[in-house]
């Protein structure tokens, strides 16, 4: 525990001019004797380790005693601390690791570049999750994540509608999408998807599984994210849209879908509108997110929905008469 604090001490002092045993303490989680006893420590272990006294003074290391990643422009550099999502590495259970991490390659930065880390952080942010929702870590997400990366098999019990089934999975890959975090694993000889958070058990296996070279998890998730958003277009359904309608019919309904059935449609009658034969998960989908659009989409068949959406419209009316 000590050594580890230690060589933390090191690489913190290596990363800026100089540090209060004040701010030192604070970033090592300890009293600021204890910062005092471990800095002895290091000059006699032939750390050069200097203490400046007074209000101004600090620890600092002397005589250049610092590794450097020379190779590196100031691009590269700020384009490593990009790299991180600090959100999804806490939830991983990895965000003391890839701190130590970012740590180690600030220290060994040419002073010219120390300011990476900060430069790329104040301009760039990934915030994962969806609006108006509010993202909820799944339980064994640390365990799934340790999986992954020791290449783990594990048996794992599965929430699948009103009944646990149980797998024996090779979790090859975690994707974050939209707040979710999803699986991608080989079971029974073939690659597989799996919503972390309907994982009720999971125990990881002694051994290791020989992973296949040939995956590509980020294409594999493209083709699988496309497919099921194609599975899930079951039925369609007829609207006519007046301009507005057709340009905010995308951001009501799967963007894909409502791209090609504008490509697709016929062009305007007199009145300026366009019908287009939309494809929908159902029909109880497609009154929730075309009723959105209001007076601009008249929905023509299939005839259900349409008495729907006139009840509605009569709703309506009722209420602002």
């Amino acid at each position: 525990m000590r050594a580890a604090r230690l060589i933390k001490m090191v690489l913190l002092l290596q990363s800026r001019p100089s540090m209060t045993a004040a701010e030192l303490a604070r970033e090592l989680e300890v009293s600021e004797r204890t910062v005092t006893r471990d800095a002895l420590a290091l000059s006699e272990a032939g750390v050069p380790v200097y203490a400046d006294r007074g209000r101004a003074g600090g620890y600092r290391l002397i005589g250049g005693y610092r590794t450097r990643l020379t190779g590196l422009a100031r691009s590269e550099a700020e384009a490593l601390f990009l790299s991180g999502v600090p959100g999804a590495l806490r939830e991983m259970g990895l965000e003391d690791a890839a701190s130590a991490a970012r740590l180690k390659v600030s220290a060994a930065l040419l002073p010219s570049l120390r300011d990476a880390p900060s430069s790329a952080a104040q301009r760039f942010h990934l915030d994962a999750p969806g609006w108006y929702q509010e993202p909820e870590t799944p339980a064994l997400l640390p365990a799934v994540a340790e999986a992954v990366w020791d290449d783990r098999p594990v048996t794992a019990r599965y929430r699948r509608r009103d009944a646990e089934v149980e797998r024996e999975l090779e979790p090859y890959g975690l994707v974050l999408k939209a707040g979710v975090w999803y699986l991608c694993a080989r079971a029974a000889g073939s690659f597989r998807v799996y919503r972390v958070d309907r994982f009720t058990a999971v125990t990881l296996a002694e051994g290791r599984f020989v992973r296949d070279e040939d995956f590509d998890l980020p294409a594999f998730w493209e083709e699988r994210a496309a497919e099921f958003a194609r599975s899930i277009l079951r039925t369609e359904v007829v609207v006519r849209l007046t301009a507005a309608g057709a340009r905010d019919l995308p951001y009501v309904t799967d963007r894909a879908a409502a791209r090609e059935a504008l490509e697709a449609a016929g062009p305007p009658d007199a009145e300026g509108r366009v019908t287009v034969t939309l494809p929908v998960e159902s029909q109880e989908v497609a009154y929730g997110q075309l009723l959105r659009l209001g007076p601009e989409a008249e929905v023509l068949g299939p005839g259900a929905l349409r008495t729907l959406f006139a009840e509605a419209a009569n709703r309506m009316a009722r209420l602002y008469r």
